[in-house]
């Protein structure tokens, strides 16, 4: 892994105790986009040329790699130090580290919620919200009985309590990293690009083992989950039509829970970072919306 961040255009950003590994596209001058990750996800996911597309079209798009994940600042694996407060101020560290007060969100999965969680405490930082594979009531239970839970094939892999790959091993690591993505992704997957940018994200993780734990196991923070009722920025939401974490009707209730949101179904799409087929409806509805 190179140490040197400047090689790649990639900014370390100081949040707390951690450095936060930044990469920005475009113009400082054009609204600024902030492309935030779901969890064991590097920026690396949202991939190069999606972000170039959407600088082409006037925004300023900053990615970043989350604690545990990429360049930024790692943490023993099992032992991560921070909470989902921390992410929320990393992402308003990266904000300042820019020079953008304000910015539209862009979040996926964990980072859907880290998304509304800044929305809601700090209102006056956030011009939209785009908010992809989430849900306003987890995965189906006895509070949300109209939410579908998981699908068995997903369910069959967050069960599966074997001792899982060296993450030192490259190959091993790397072959993993495909079939995880395969187990969330809808029928719109490449398995090959899928094993170009696993090998992306390896060579310039500091530490798979901690990328592949931690965010699964932070320690609740004594944060409420967000309220999506209260959210008052304009927001879009896209959702895969496949999705077997969060099936669609979590999507269509995330849409209805927030005060006028939009609904973009995304088809074949499964529980994934926008897939290159997709990148034409995504990136018009990305555009149209933050023009806000």
């Amino acid at each position: 892994m190179s140490t040197d961040p400047a090689r790649s255009g990639e900014l370390l950003l100081p949040s707390g105790d951690a450095l936060i590994c930044t990469q920005a596209f475009g113009s400082a001058q054009d609204p600024t986009v902030l492309l935030i990750g779901g969890a064991a996800s590097s920026m690396d996911y949202w991939e190069d040329g999606f972000c170039a597309r959407l600088a082409a079209a006037g925004r300023h798009v900053v990615r970043y790699d989350l604690r545990d994940t990429g360049r930024s600042t790692a943490y023993p694996a099992g032992a991560p130090a921070y909470t989902r407060k921390d992410l929320v101020a990393d992402a308003l560290a990266v904000l300042d580290g820019v020079g953008a007060h304000t910015a539209h969100l862009v979040g996926i999965s964990m980072g859907a919620d880290l998304a509304q969680r800044i929305a809601l405490d700090h209102p006056g930082r956030v011009a939209t919200l785009t908010l992809q594979s989430t849900t306003p009531g987890g995965t189906g239970g006895p509070d949300r009985p109209e939410l579908p839970p998981m699908e068995p094939r997903l369910r069959a892999v967050f069960a599966d309590q074997g001792p899982g790959p060296d993450w030192s091993d490259r190959e091993a690591a790397i072959e993993a990293m495909v079939e995880g993505e395969r187990a969330f992704a809808g029928s719109v997957f490449d398995a090959e690009r899928s094993r170009a940018l696993s090998a992306r994200v390896y060579d310039r993780t500091a530490d798979m083992a901690a990328t592949q734990t931690n965010h699964w196991i932070l320690e609740e923070d004594g944060s409420s989950d967000p309220d999506p009722a209260a959210l008052t920025a304009p927001t879009l939401v896209l959702h895969g039509t496949e999705d077997p974490m969060f099936p669609l009707p979590h999507g269509r209730a995330m849409a209805a829970a927030v005060p006028g949101a939009r609904l973009v179904p995304l088809p074949g799409v499964g529980h994934q970072y926008p897939p290159e087929p997709l990148w034409d409806l995504v990136l018009a509805e990305i555009t149209a919306h933050t023009a806000r």
